[in-house]
């Protein structure tokens, strides 16, 4: 068992407290949040609280921190984490920018802690039966990616809760839905290149955007043409089209609280076979390959690079959104 403390007790930290009362390889010893109220309902479930990292980070008995906290504040928190020594997992965007990123990656590689980071959509069972048939060469050369991922599950929240705020969400929907799409486009086709990007306020009162359009190049010359909503009803998909085939993976139901996916392939000269995956715990499965890592097991399966590459490329979305121009990927 690996004993970690979680950080921010918010709608996503709550998800991950109580997903990991069935873990067998990460125990949640200690939760943390600035908010009394949500300290209370740490208790009630069992787990000693603190007010502040500082708390955690000084408790022996912490050896890691997940960190489900507001974007900005994932680079200080984690070099802090680093310092003293403790494994990081941090819920998606590592970053809002690229050299927050590296400094992060560096900062963990020093202390020789594990850094995992929330991209648990690359655990669904589907995706990698996706990314395995990409590898194996199933697909030929892969030539587009089409991504979607919308959900309303924001349109509930208060106008100045901090997911909505544009320096915490830039771009709208992306640090909320589109990132999870352009992270497994990079885990298939490598670093990208340049972006263009479009946010707009069309069906809701998100001051910081419900709808995102993106067109992103990948050095390989590939593209991924991604689509992220914060106002309509939830749905998921991704597409990825070769020369020799294509497969899609459709959610029946929000990663949240899966009921499982259909991947259909269809190579050259045949016709489309499906197959259905039932619900799987992706989220939970991505944190135990972290505690697998940090307690020495198979390394964590993100590569670092892979990290940076997903940062990079979404601050050129973020760049490209505001400027209105297609953008370098640093």
């Amino acid at each position: 068992m690996l004993d970690a403390a979680i950080i921010g007790l918010g709608w996503w930290g709550r998800t991950i407290t109580e997903l990991l009362a069935a873990s067998t390889k990460l125990r949640l010893v200690k939760a943390v949040d600035v908010d009394a109220s949500a300290r209370q309902w740490a208790a009630a479930r069992g787990l000693a609280t603190a007010a502040s990292l500082e708390e955690a980070l000084g408790d022996s008995a912490v050896r890691a921190v997940i960190l489900a906290t507001p974007h900005s504040f994932h680079t200080r928190q984690i070099a802090a984490a680093a310092a003293a020594k403790k494994h990081v997992f941090c819920e998606k965007p590592l970053a809002l920018r690229c050299s927050d990123a590296v400094a992060s990656l560096a900062a963990c590689q020093a202390a020789g802690v594990v850094l995992g980071v929330g991209h648990e959509r690359r655990f669904e069972p589907p995706m990698r039966e996706l990314a395995r048939l990409a590898r194996a060469g199933a697909l030929g050369t892969l030539l587009q990616i089409e991504a979607s991922f919308c959900q309303d599950k924001f349109l509930s929240l208060a106008a100045d809760n901090w997911r909505l705020s544009g320096s915490e969400a830039p771009a709208g929907p992306m640090t909320a839905t589109g990132i999870h799409m352009l992270d497994l486009a990079i885990g298939l086709l490598g670093p990208a290149a340049r972006a263009q990007a479009h946010v707009a306020t069309l069906g809701s009162n998100l001051a910081n955007g419900d709808t995102l359009g993106a067109l992103v190049t990948f050095q390989s010359g590939a593209n991924l043409l991604l689509s992220a909503l914060l106002a309509t009803p939830f749905a998921g998909r991704l597409m990825v089209y070769g020369n020799q085939g294509w497969a899609e993976v459709r959610d029946k139901a929000h990663p949240e609280a899966p009921e499982g996916w259909t991947l259909t392939l269809c190579r050259s000269g045949g016709r489309p076979e499906t197959t259905d995956y039932p619900a799987f715990p992706a989220v939970r499965a991505n944190l135990e390959a972290f505690a697998d890592a940090a307690s020495g097991g198979a390394p964590y399966p993100i590569p670092a690079d892979e990290m940076l590459a997903t940062v990079a490329a979404l601050e050129a979305i973020f760049t490209s959104a505001s400027s209105g121009r297609v953008e370098p990927v640093a």
